[in-house]
């Protein structure tokens, strides 16, 4: 296993402060694209790039996929950049665009298809100029990833013979430590560790890039970003949808591998780290791995599981998790989990880190909330008012990743009037209201930046097994003593009533988003 520490290159540093740059000509390669991400996502935000002019002239797409869709496959892909991307129909870049799309229907075991691919990708090459520069998606089920990339190797197509080979792996990779040490092992034997970017989309979000920007390029945050202010880290990743008919996929993987391991352990990473010597990938990762490796080992008592039963969701009446479609009547699979971490380091000792994820929630909402300890003597505790200025409530600090994406400030002040009252008011920033709406779903920074070469924003092995080493132990113990008061919160609700008592235990709660 790799260590921690990354030698930073002349290279890196000089990408992490150059501005943003063309990649080189190349074809990228989807498998799974019959897939919903690619209608929705993959297409819509290479589309996008190519609007923005950050694509190169020379340049192709090829979605793999089983079914033999021929013509029907481009024609799909136009509609969800239409319809997913928010394109104008009649945009004249759209037909010279989807010119460069092309399909190829294969078997992902099938070494003929690999062949008949190989020969597709040269002739795209003397058609577009594109110089045997690969960028090839993995988007499909987990179980296909090694056997892809071994077959890429096998067939000449994993080593650049005179451009780069890059390769990007969806989430999950692996499913508890053992299977992402085994898949690391697998596609490292073809693969060098700098051809692997494995994604997670929510990396591709501006809101969660800019919470390094907001610690790291403001003078008056950071000082005050430690265990001698901070009282506690909330993290919020609440979905009010159901599993909308992945009911084999999620009960093979529920809340902890589907979010915490990697969304939740993400933006914990980036809340809680040390500043980089530089935004570049080596320096980024090892911060964000100090911080996994930090977490003390997760006591059993510190954590809650939880699956909905039937409720209601924005007034309409939803059936419960073992009703839905495809899913055990007696499953155990959760649909809700919530911990609490220890960061045993000089910055965050005594500082509890709770999180918690979850499907039929009250409401969608990805938030970071930051509280601040009270001040030690309340000087205005005999002055408040009625309503919301019942009582002194303590500094927030809101990061909103999803909805309504934005930053938020709570405190204190003064109530006009010949009283000394105060109130607690919010200073809002509103990413939306600032810059504009923006159609953009992520990916594109992601996309760009793998074809650029730059994997900042993509998980190294050493952080996957890190983060993997601190949940596996907890999903084997719940394995091993199965709940007995499924399902435990209605649809529409915050969870589990253990959810409360959790931060209720340290005379805490969770903040009513």
């Amino acid at each position: 296993m790799a260590t921690t520490e990354v030698t930073i290159s002349p290279e890196e540093l000089k990408k992490s402060s150059s501005p943003e740059r063309i990649p080189d000509p190349c074809v990228v390669v989807i498998f799974g694209a019959s897939g919903d991400l690619t209608k929705r996502k993959l297409l819509p935000a290479l589309y996008h790039l190519e609007q923005g002019g950050l694509l190169p002239s020379k340049f192709a797409v090829v979605g793999v996929a089983r079914r033999p869709l021929g013509d029907e496959f481009a024609q799909d892909m136009r509609d969800g950049i239409v319809k997913g991307g928010g394109v104008d129909a009649k945009d004249a870049k759209l037909d010279e665009f989807m010119g460069k799309v092309n399909y190829h229907a294969m078997n992902f075991d099938d070494a003929d298809g690999y062949i008949k691919l190989k020969q597709l990708l040269e002739t795209l090459d003397k058609k577009h100029g594109t110089n045997g520069d690969r960028l090839f998606y993995l988007a499909t089920a987990p179980d296909y990833f090694a056997e892809i990339v071994h077959q890429l190797g096998a067939h000449g197509m994993a080593k650049p013979e005179k451009g780069m080979v890059r390769v990007i792996i969806e989430k999950p990779f692996g499913h508890d430590l053992q299977s992402a040490r085994e898949l690391n092992d697998d596609v490292n034997k073809v693969l060098s560790e700098d051809q692997i970017f494995r994604i997670d989309h929510y990396l591709g979000k501006e809101t969660v890039q800019n919470i390094l920007v907001f610690r790291f390029a403001n003078g008056i945050f950071e000082p005050i970003w430690n265990r001698n202010f901070i009282d506690h880290v909330q993290i919020t990743a609440a979905e009010s949808i159901g599993i909308e008919g992945r009911g084999p996929f999620y009960e093979k993987a529920g809340a902890l591998r589907d979010v915490v391991q990697n969304h939740a352990m993400e933006l914990l990473s980036f809340v809680a780290m040390e500043p980089p010597v530089s935004f570049g990938a080596a320096p980024i990762r090892t911060e964000k791995v100090k911080v996994w490796k930090a977490i003390q080992p997760i006591q059993m008592r510190d954590t809650v599981r939880g699956q909905y039963g039937q409720g209601d969701v924005d007034g309409k009446s939803v059936i419960g998790y073992r009703k839905e479609e495809r899913v055990n009547p007696a499953s155990n699979t959760e649909t809700f989990a919530a911990m609490r971490f220890h960061i045993e380091n000089w910055r965050w000792a005594g500082v509890p880190f709770y999180v918690r994820a979850g499907k039929r929630l009250a409401k969608r909402a990805t938030e970071i909330t930051i509280q601040f300890k009270q001040p030690p003597m309340l000087l205005f505790k005999d002055s408040a008012g009625t309503g919301k200025c019942d009582e002194i409530q303590p500094n927030i600090i809101s990061m909103r990743i999803q909805p309504n994406e934005g930053i938020s400030l709570r405190f204190a002040a003064k109530v006009p009037g010949t009283t000394m009252q105060s109130c607690p008011v919010n200073m809002d920033f509103d990413y939306a209201t600032a810059f504009g709406v923006s159609s953009a779903n992520g990916y594109e920074r992601l996309l760009l930046d793998a074809m650029l070469g730059d994997a900042t924003l993509f998980a190294h092995r050493d952080g996957v097994e890190a983060t993997w080493s601190l949940m596996t132990p907890i999903l084997e113990e719940w394995a091993a003593d199965p709940p007995k008061d499924f399902p435990n919160y209605a649809a529409g609700s915050w969870g589990p009533a253990a959810s409360d008592a959790l931060l209720a235990r340290d005379g805490r709660q969770w903040r009513k988003l």
